[in-house]
């Protein structure tokens, strides 16, 4: 099937040359003619129809026409604005309590004037407080298709951007470009969608429009959702022709004495996915691979064990986390492991500096180091690699998407040349297959993870370019958390509770959302918290970490608390991840309504890791809002991460799910994944058949529907 030129945008003018609307339309970004034909109204006016002023009834929102009979000022209370409007039936009252003069000369007495708004009963009979109106003609016709509104902005008038948008269609390249046997059955061509989108015909159920089951609407967003999985399946395509180091698993190497030192047995589930990162660590292209389990499902050993694989082979592994304290609790039991097998490893954070940091690096230079373990600081311009084989990211979609895309181009440049040859001739091989249009230097293998599980749209979308292990399993002893939700009127009542648990030797966290007080916010603050409860418990350590405090300090809070020194923690979210202190039995967190769902279960999941019976008590302040309502109430309800992460979606939406919203793009326009997980199916199974017989139509469709935009979902 031919395809059209590609759509191009006008040449831009400078910026200052253009017109108000004109700059508003750049920054909905809205360039292209494409862009236009696809900025669909939110909502719509049915401006068909003059409704006689004597049918209409309180509460109705109708269009009238009629001649001005009386315009005048009245200033009695406030200034205000009062027109008479009459037609043949009766009578109606405009009253406009903002006005200015054009107003006034539009609604002169004896103009014929159109006005649309909401009726309601005034002390002199039925009116419309500010409706839209204008002056026509009496032989002005009426619209024969409802009247469409825009999203826009306080400097793109409607009419301007109505404007906008007619011309666009008309100018936009929007021939078939799908062959039609990869369209769901029944739908229009996409012209014909976008004509009946931006104009429907009033005959339509408007509720078939505003719940977008409408064939129009089901046809956009079938092309939205293949344009995604082209995408991904394009990314995926291209990262199977670019070589990476092969690193099998060598009997009795590193990895299987990593094992056998261990103090615990691996579960089955741990099993499988160790097998699956060894295998794809033996294959000559780059691991994409997303490893996600629930909170203390024993991750952090399956990495392990990966980059044993990778150090044994004769090459660098770094693995990064987005705090210091998920960092160090990485890198104290990566040492903990690795260190007496022989392996050196490196620390890298921000807060190091100076000699310590200077000697660090040159170690990850000249390869002395082979694991590299710390923050975004493993990425700085300063560090690089002898050889990095494999990359690890913990918690990956707390990076947001525009630094994954950064972290993985970094990760390549750093990677360095392809040696000639490496141990056992690992990178050999690849010249006959990845000969065209291959770099010379290898990628390394990357491993991401994250404890917030990736619910089945999400997976079948955003990160369908990913292959997914999944450690379905929580190791054994890990005790259930009990959770409840109290207002925070029962404080009393939990402080109490913390004295028995300290009574009994255990240890308690209790979380705030801030570190001081703020003049916008009325929470209450760790540090006044922290100073509060340490009245309250006359005898008991009682300790306070957060963001702002030096590395130094938080290492030496966190070395007491976690010693059993400290009975009682209070904390901002900085303890969210990492944190494994098996005593803590009990988990308090302030204002749990300003929280996110993922955020609290990670928090959650701070308790319960040793064998005693643990409680998290979620302290809200009334009125709750629907929102944290649903929250709180998911909590209460289920410790599933994988349940609460498909209830969060429900809540959020995949941008927000996903960190998107530093993309400052939202990820998917029409959409929905929980609604049109059927047209989603039909994208995903058709995408491959369109790439292998009508490349040149997938990517015009790509290209048509994402433009720059398909780089972040590949991230």
């Amino acid at each position: 099937m031919p395809s059209p030129p590609p759509a191009t945008a006008a040449p831009k003018p400078p910026q200052d040359k253009l017109s108000a609307p004109a700059r508003a339309l750049r920054k909905l970004g809205l360039a292209r003619d494409i862009d236009l034909a696809l900025h669909l109204p939110m909502r719509y006016v049915d401006e068909t129809r003059i409704v006689p002023i004597a049918t209409l009834r309180d509460g109705d929102t109708a269009q009238v026409q009629g001649t001005v009979r009386e315009c005048r000022v009245e200033t009695r209370t406030r200034r205000q604005l009062v027109v008479r409007l009459a037609d043949d039936s009766g009578e109606l009252v405009l009253r406009l309590v903002h006005f200015y003069p054009s107003h006034q000369k539009t609604l002169a007495v004896g103009h014929l004037v159109r006005a649309r708004g909401e009726v309601r009963g005034g002390f002199f009979g039925r009116e419309m407080v500010h409706p839209e109106f204008r002056a026509v003609a009496a032989d002005t016709a009426l619209p024969q298709a409802l009247t469409p509104v825009y999203p826009s902005s306080a400097q793109l008038p409607q009419a301007y951007l109505r404007k906008a948008v007619a011309s666009a269609l008309a100018r936009a390249p929007l021939a078939e470009l799908l062959p039609a046997e990869v369209l769901p059955c029944g739908l229009p061509t996409l012209r014909e969608a976008l004509l009946f989108l931006h104009h429907p015909s009033p005959a339509v159920p408007l509720e078939t429009l505003e719940d977008h089951s409408h064939p129009a609407w089901q046809r956009l967003k079938f092309e939205e959702l293949l344009a995604q999985q082209l995408s991904q399946a394009q990314a995926q395509a291209a990262r199977a022709l670019l070589a990476a180091p092969v690193l099998p698993p060598r009997s009795g190497g590193l990895a299987a004495r990593l094992l056998a030192t261990l103090p615990f047995a691996l579960t089955a589930a741990q099993q499988r996915v160790v097998a699956e990162i060894g295998a794809d660590l033996g294959r000559p292209q780059p691991m994409h691979r997303l490893l996600q389990g629930d909170v203390g499902s024993g991750k952090t050993v399956v990495a392990a064990l990966a980059a044993a694989v990778a150090i044994d082979a004769g090459w660098q592994c770094a693995l990064m986390a987005p705090t210091e304290i998920l960092a160090e609790q990485h890198f104290r039991k990566l040492v903990g492991w690795l260190q007496p097998l022989g392996v050196q490893v490196a620390w890298l954070t921000g807060s190091r500096k100076g000699r310590g940091r200077k000697a660090m690096v040159e170690s990850v230079a000249s390869g002395q180091a082979m694991l590299v373990v710390g923050t975004h600081a493993v990425i700085q311009d300063d560090v690089a690699f002898a050889r990095l084989g494999l990359a690890i990211v913990d918690e990956q979609h707390r990076f947001g998407v525009a630094q994954r895309l950064a972290l993985r181009q970094k990760l390549v440049d750093q990677a360095g040349p392809s040696p000639a040859s490496g141990s056992d001739g690992e990178g050999a091989g690849h010249s006959k297959d990845h000969e065209d249009g291959v770099r010379a230097q290898l990628e390394p293998h990357l491993l991401m993870m994250s404890a917030t599980p990736i619910p089945r749209t999400l997976a079948m979308s955003y990160f369908a370019d990913l292959d997914v292990s999944t450690i379905d399993e929580l190791p054994p002893g890990r005790t259930p958390v009990l959770t409840k939700v109290f207002a925070d009127s029962r404080r009393e009542q939990v402080v109490a509770r913390i004295r028995d648990e300290v009574g009994r030797g255990r240890q308690v966290y209790w979380v705030c959302p801030l570190v001081e007080e703020s003049e916008h916010l009325d929470l209450q603050n760790a540090t006044a918290t922290h100073a509060e409860l340490g009245a309250a418990l006359p005898g008991v350590v009682v300790g306070l970490l957060h963001g702002r405090m030096p590395q130094a300090e938080k290492a030496a809070v966190m070395a007491l608390f976690t010693a059993g020194a400290m009975k009682l923690l209070v904390a901002t979210t900085v303890i969210e991840v990492g944190v494994d202190v098996p005593n803590a039995s009990l988990m308090v967190i302030e204002h749990a309504e300003r929280f996110g769902l993922a955020q609290l279960h990670q928090l959650r999941g701070r308790v319960g890791r040793g064998e005693v019976a643990s409680v998290c008590v979620l302290l809200y302040t009334a009125p709750l809002s629907a929102t944290g309502k649903a929250r709180l109430q998911a909590m209460a309800e289920t410790s599933d991460g994988f349940e609460i992460a498909r209830r969060d979606l429900d809540i959020r939406g995949p941008g927000e799910f996903m960190g998107a919203r530093q993309s400052g793009d939202a990820l998917l326009r029409f959409a929905d994944l929980q609604q049109d997980s059927a047209l989603l199916q039909h994208a995903r199974a058709v995408a491959p058949r369109l790439l292998r017989h009508h490349p040149a139509a997938a990517e015009a469709h790509v290209t048509r529907w994402l433009a720059g935009r398909a780089e972040f979902l590949k991230a």
